[in-house]
């Protein structure tokens, strides 16, 4: 009897202690198996080269999952300084990254440029006047010319520099067609709403309704980099730095450059 009595002890003592082992608390080692998703606020002229890297970073990675916010990198800027939830900002320019330095929005160490682009002045193929250069564009006849607004968007930014530099801006200004994004300026091109426009060579490049006219002078316009960063109040710190590295390594390079990023 007595020696029944011990077995059904024991018994107990190890269902409490299976009890206890599956109480729903974490591995010591803290790991978990919970998927990560990373918003990127991107430049508008980065969307098609990132919709082809997602696939590729995804399987490297598959518990993170990419969500992509695209826009003018002004505007995009302002939404990180108001506090929209983003993990990683990709700029189209150098402005807009150094602002969110200024307010310590950024991880400052995670900051790098991943790549550079050129300006390009296009026409609707289905037009049928031609340009050869810039400097030839108060002298063509054109009722709509679409540039980025200067304010916000950094294709706008360079677009006006370029213009001013040819002492253009002001005889120009009734015929501007002002957009939100580089992408809206290229859709103007393309419907036929604008008869010109200026964009970016990787823009350009993406589109089979539009013709390169000429490619602007580096001279004439502040360097087009662009800049990316890990935002400062992320949630994922390591998994936006993967991303970051990933964009910056091989296969990334591979596909900026293929979409006519330098």
């Amino acid at each position: 009897m007595l020696k029944k009595v011990r077995c059904y002890l024991v018994l107990l003592c190890l269902l409490l202690i299976s009890a206890g082992c599956s109480n729903g608390q974490q591995p010591i080692s803290g790991e978990s198996n919970d998927n990560v998703e990373l918003i990127i606020s991107a430049a508008a002229s980065l969307t098609d080269a990132l919709v082809d890297l997602k696939p590729l970073f995804e399987s490297e990675n598959p518990t993170i999952t990419l969500s992509f916010n695209p826009g003018g990198s002004g505007k995009l800027a302002q939404q990180i300084e108001q506090g929209a939830p983003s993990d990683v900002f990709l700029s189209a320019s150098k402005k807009d990254m150094d602002k969110l330095q200024e307010r310590n929005l950024i991880l400052e160490d995670s900051r790098t440029n991943f790549a550079e682009n050129e300006l390009v002045l296009i026409r609707n193929k289905e037009k049928p006047f031609n340009l050869s250069s810039f400097e030839e564009i108060d002298r063509a006849i054109i009722d709509h010319f679409a540039i980025g607004e200067p304010e916000s968007v950094p294709v706008g930014r360079y677009t006006k520099q370029v213009l001013e530099k040819l002492g253009l801006w002001e005889s120009l200004q009734s015929k501007l067609v002002l957009s939100s994004d580089v992408r809206q300026v290229l859709t103007h091109v393309e419907m036929g709403n604008a008869d010109i426009g200026i964009v970016y060579a990787s823009d350009a490049m993406i589109s089979d309704k539009v013709k390169v006219l000429a490619v602007a002078n580096p001279e004439w316009h502040d360097q087009i980099v662009y800049p990316g960063a890990v935002i400062a109040d992320t949630a994922h710190p390591e998994e936006a730095k993967a991303f970051i590295a990933f964009l910056t390594g091989k296969q990334g390079k591979e596909i900026l450059k293929k979409y006519g990023f330098k």
